[in-house]
């Protein structure tokens, strides 16, 4: 007899695990997150999950309390009997602490998968990490889906007359490439500066921006303070239209202020982090499709690759 496919959810995910559950077509498992009046959780399982495919969905953002769920909900079903158990976490937080670039800091984003190993996890799966070597991190297989997938064919319904890609700093500038590829576009790159976290002491562009319909990609949109500054340069170098695609809209501080006080035309995020308020100019969409099609590959050994945008640059050279 095989194992059953139960996919749970942390309180941080519950909108999105209900989608990807729907997608997969199975009804969203029952777990009650116990919070005591000192702030400790305790997980409960509501159903048997012995040896069951276990996926717990929870995008581990801030605060913390969410990766602490995760970690109680892997441990509690393992000491359930579940037969295999997948951490689906479509936002990787603590992912830009991935290396030591001062004295004396932490690594966060290696600790973070040291814990997600040692309560117990088999696998990971997860979607645009900040520093793709994050993965070397793990032991265990890390299934690492890409945004392209979603944003391809949105770009592609734009329609837009003098497509140009643009990276926001260095940092995104093989993201961009890769979909600049897939559209066969010219890409530039803004360039900046920081004097601390979060804020920005100079920008410059390089390449032509002149009368061209500019599309920023880039993995997580934090205070908006970099999109804010690169579409107004843009926009002052000669861009006829400036809009941003960013997957992780963590959106803290001013950032909704940000980007409705920006020139950009449209932010469209993905769903991995809840949105915390509507905006005109801000739009999320939905990863659920995609991670219920890695979901159901990995229960069923099938190959992940064919989600990734090398396999679809691949097909187009055929």
């Amino acid at each position: 007899m095989n194992p059953s496919v139960k996919i749970f959810s942390g309180t941080g995910s519950q909108k999105l695990a209900e989608k990807i559950a729907s997608r997969f077509g199975v009804p969203l498992g029952k777990v009650n997150i116990q919070k005591f009046s000192d702030g400790e959780f305790q997980p409960i399982f509501l159903e048997s999950i012995r040896g069951d495919y276990v996926f717990l969905v929870q995008s581990t953002y801030a605060p913390t309390d969410n990766i602490m769920e995760l970690l109680l909900m892997i441990d509690a079903a393992k000491r359930a009997s579940a037969y295999k158990i997948i951490a689906v976490i479509p936002y990787y937080g603590y992912a830009r602490q991935d290396r030591k670039d001062k004295p004396r800091v932490a690594i966060g984003s290696k600790l973070i998968a040291t814990l997600l190993e040692a309560a117990g996890a088999d696998r990971v799966i997860t979607m645009d990490l900040h520093a793709s070597q994050i993965q070397a991190f793990f032991d265990i297989p890390v299934d690492h889906l890409d945004s392209s997938a979603i944003f391809i064919p949105y770009i592609e319904q734009l329609k837009l007359a003098n497509l140009t890609f643009a990276a926001p700093d260095v940092g995104s500038t093989n993201r961009v490439r890769e979909i600049a590829s897939y559209f066969n576009a010219e890409m530039v790159i803004c360039d900046k500066h920081r004097k601390r976290a979060n804020e920005i002491a100079s920008m410059v562009v390089i390449g032509d921006v002149a009368d061209r319909d500019i599309v920023l990609i880039d993995d997580i949109c934090d205070t908006g303070g970099t999109l804010a500054k690169a579409a107004g340069l843009l926009k002052e170098k000669g861009a006829r239209s400036v809009r941003a695609l960013c997957t992780h809209p963590v959106l803290s501080g001013k950032a909704y202020e940000n980007i409705e006080n920006s020139v950009l035309e449209e932010l469209i995020v993905c769903d991995t982090i809840p949105l915390k308020q509507e905006s005109a100019k801000i739009r999320a969409l939905s990863v659920a499709d995609l991670f219920a099609i890695a979901i159901r590959n990995a229960y069923e050994n099938k190959s992940i690759t064919s989600l990734f945008i090398h396999s679809q640059l691949r097909g187009r050279d055929k």
